[in-house]
């Protein structure tokens, strides 16, 4: 049960596992995991039958997945350009 609920998190949530590693661009990869994101909210929302849960639902779907996008773009950044995190002193001391 919990290798499934890994895999799963991972299928929808993990850009490098996603359908959505396909996009090469990351700020479209962001804006459609966004789309999709809003999407389910506004479903589930109408599905209970509250726009005062929508709203609520929008914004923790906003913040949620722009948290997940900035640290996604933060470790790629770190894996690919590390020398983006040194400071002007760690340059000149090598």
């Amino acid at each position: 049960m919990k290798k499934l609920s890994r895999a799963t998190w991972a299928f929808i949530f993990d850009h490098e596992v996603s359908p959505l590693r396909h996009i090469q661009d990351f700020q479209v990869r962001h804006m459609v995991l966004h789309l999709l994101g809003w999407m389910w909210a506004i479903s589930f929302s109408l599905a209970i039958g509250s726009y005062t849960f929508m709203a609520f639902s929008l914004r923790g779907h906003t913040v949620l997945i722009s948290a997940l996008a900035v640290t996604a773009g933060t470790y790629a950044a770190a894996t690919y350009r590390p020398n983006l995190f040194e400071t002007e002193k760690v340059r000149t001391r090598g």
